[in-house]
């Protein structure tokens, strides 16, 4: 790792804690949030020529405590905030006063608020919590920077006065952080459009987010399930494209090129989450991926008990993608024609996404339909926005003409 790799690690790591620390004690979450890119950047130019300080968070805190004083003083209602800018006058953290890691789960909270669209929330949290820039997240989800800043900008005037912490009810705004993470996973891990299968540093920053937030509730079942899940699945990674970056499936994937490393870590994560309670539908998905992992081969795959985990999944969740899958699950142990019969009732649902056209065609092809699934391939083709996985479909069709 190069020196300004290693600066810019830790920048990222320290930059919601700093943010946190801010708006706990000062407010003005915009405000407070500029400060923080101003200090972080003064970091980069000065750490490298002088050295990283003893107390890097605390270096970062006063000078973004700095920032935010002078634009409070510079404000057009100078004299109405003369008195508060006075109050808020720079106090240096003490090494024995750190801002507490805390601040983090609450500034995801705050990032996630229900007035929040979905997509908003993800931008929000990759801007204060994992410190990207606005141009980073507007490469990562394909859209112009303008589009981008204008829908963070958004965000923070719907959160602006909305009170620092966790929020009363908590525990109910939890699943809320916890889809945002999984959201931004699988943009990651699958884009939903562009040249590149998958986006690798959005998948590492949303297990990053994750792993924060397992150490701040360790004992919620959930959210270790969720990191069990996303460490589960992003081991196949690297195995998951060709030389080409062409789409490999799951079940033609060199399984020598999986992380065992991850593998083991999800593995123990999803026994521990399956030990906190009832499980969750993020445990269940872990479950799901840790059978899949832990087989030596496709064909030794156990879909039997992976059928087992879906059919209680969708107890919980029984959502048209759940269900989609499920279908895949049942056409493995009772036969391809079982599988079709259970993607009936999803076109209503999932009339607009490729997905069902996809898993029609594979299921088509083992039952030996060959027209039925080239067309179910080609249709499938059409409907994605992702260039390796419509050259994928259009490869399995051209297979199959006569």
């Amino acid at each position: 790792m190069t020196e300004a790799t290693g600066t810019e690690d830790l920048l990222r790591r320290h930059a919601p804690q700093v943010l946190g620390a801010l708006v706990r004690r000062y407010g003005h979450f915009d405000a407070a949030e500029d400060a923080v890119q101003e200090a972080l950047l003064a970091a980069a130019r000065q750490w490298p020529e002088s050295g990283v300080p003893d107390n890097p968070r605390g270096w970062l805190i006063r000078v973004a405590a700095r920032r935010l004083t002078d634009a409070l003083r510079s404000d057009e209602a100078r004299r109405a905030r003369e008195e508060r800018a006075a109050a808020l006058a720079v106090r240096d953290t003490p090494p024995d006063r750190a801002p507490r890691e805390d601040d983090t789960l609450s500034l995801l909270f705050l990032c996630c608020h229900p007035d929040l669209t979905p997509a908003a929330q993800v931008a929000l949290t990759l801007r204060a919590v994992g410190g990207l820039t606005t141009a980073e997240i507007a490469r990562a989800y394909l859209v112009p920077e303008a589009t981008m800043a204008q829908r963070i900008s958004r965000a923070k005037k719907k959160v602006r006065g909305v009170r620092f912490g966790r929020p009363d009810h908590w525990a109910e705004r939890l699943p809320a952080v916890l889809h945002t993470l999984y959201l931004i996973f699988n943009e990651g891990y699958t884009a939903t459009s562009g040249t590149a299968l998958q986006r690798s540093d959005l998948a590492a920053e949303a297990i990053r987010l994750t792993r924060t937030t397992h150490r701040l509730l360790p004992d919620d079942g959930e959210v270790t399930g969720l990191l069990a899940l996303l460490l589960l699945t992003d081991a196949r990674h690297a195995a998951r494209t060709g030389p080409h970056g062409e789409l490999v499936p799951l079940d033609e994937q060199d399984r020598g090129r999986w992380d065992r490393a991850a593998i083991e870590e999800g593995v123990a994560l999803v026994t521990r989450a399956l030990s906190q309670g009832p499980a969750g539908p993020y445990a269940l998905r872990a479950a799901i991926a840790a059978v899949h992992d832990e087989a030596p081969s496709a064909e030794a795959t156990d879909w039997r008990e992976i059928l087992g985990l879906y059919d209680l999944l969708v107890r919980r969740v029984p959502g048209p993608v759940e269900r989609l899958n499920r279908a895949v699950a049942v056409a493995m142990v009772h036969g391809p024609q079982a599988g079709l019969a259970e993607l009936q009732g999803l076109e209503r649902d999932l009339g607009d996404s490729h997905r069902l056209d996809a898993v029609r065609g594979h299921l088509w092809e083992r039952a030996g339909a060959h027209d039925r699934a080239r067309a179910a391939y080609a249709s499938a083709a059409a409907g994605t926005l992702s260039l390796p996985e419509r050259r994928y479909l259009q490869t399995r069709a051209a297979r199959l003409r006569p």
